[in-house]
């Protein structure tokens, strides 16, 4: 476990932007609230403030969300790849620490590791961000941002998104994997190229688009499954205001949907093949030495 500890300190020392880009991101949403124009924002009477500190919360983390996703996906494409790039794999091969032992510390980085940074930078910026707006906007509006059971549903559905996405894009991280073990350049083209490759080659010879139906639902189909999108999960409202209707979540609770999520054969389908991917570049690990 203290090798554990000491492979990903050294993923912090090597790759700083792991949390420079969200205090970045979070130092940036600081000073628009800060200089923009939010005292102008105000709150219709029959407006509920609850639906607006949801939006709220949830707006600021689906943004470090996605800067996340990002990152993550540069990190695991980077990581074994520059290690033998700049011949730093000699030295950490020369260490008692096998190369299993790198790769899952370099996975969990990327899955457990990285997500926790950002929540951790999501949760201040939201606190700051909600100060500041409290201060400059309407009573109305600001009053609105100040709830402390919402704040604790977002500490539960960000720990929760946290273990789902990290079960569920398995595959996709042991696959960026085996391109950074085994890519000798261009690691982002090969990422990309190898799987249109497939998806063509199956269109042509065999008329089917299985492929890119199976690729897409793993990149996006985590919120079907894990969450209540339907309307009649109870997991959404629709409110009147005025002339319109506002469909908004009736609550962050409602969203998660657990059972779901671990009974889904999508589940555990992904990861069994996320667990074969990851041995795969593990062997590359050992096989592969600099470039």
């Amino acid at each position: 476990m203290n090798t554990y500890a000491w492979l990903v300190r050294r993923e912090f020392w090597e790759n700083r932007a792991i949390w420079m880009i969200p205090a970045a991101v979070g130092a940036l949403m600081i000073l628009a609230a800060l200089f923009g124009r939010v005292h102008q924002m105000s709150l219709p009477l029959e407006f509920p403030g609850l639906a607006v500190g949801e939006l709220f919360l949830i707006s600021i983390g689906a943004t470090f969300f996605s800067v996340m996703s990002i990152y993550a996906t540069w990190y695991l494409l980077d990581c074994l790849y520059a290690d033998r790039k700049d011949r730093s794999i000699l030295f950490w091969k020369s260490l008692p620490t096998s190369d299993a032992a790198t790769v899952l510390s370099k996975l969990a980085t990327a899955l457990i590791v990285i997500p926790l940074v950002y929540f951790a930078a999501a949760d201040l910026t939201s606190l700051l961000l909600a100060f500041v707006v409290s201060i400059r906007a309407s009573s109305s509006f600001g009053g609105a941002l100040w709830h402390a059971g919402l704040w604790l549903q977002l500490q539960v559905l960000w720990l929760y998104l946290i273990v789902a996405s990290a079960i569920w894009y398995l595959p996709v991280a042991g696959y960026l994997l085996v391109i950074s073990a085994w890519a000798r350049r261009a690691v982002m083209m090969w990422s990309i190229l190898l799987p249109i490759a497939a998806m063509l080659a199956e269109r042509w010879f065999l008329g089917t688009h299985a492929i890119a139906t199976q690729l897409g639902e793993r990149l996006f189909g985590l919120p079907g499954v894990a969450f209540h999108a339907n309307a009649g999960d109870g997991a959404w409202m629709t409110t009147a205001v005025g002339d319109a209707t506002v469909r908004m979540p009736a609550g962050i609770w409602k969203f998660l949907d657990v059972g779901g999520f671990l009974t889904s054969p999508q589940t555990w389908i992904g990861a069994g093949l996320g667990v074969a991917l990851l041995a795969w570049a593990i062997r590359l690990r050992e096989r592969r030495a600099e470039i």
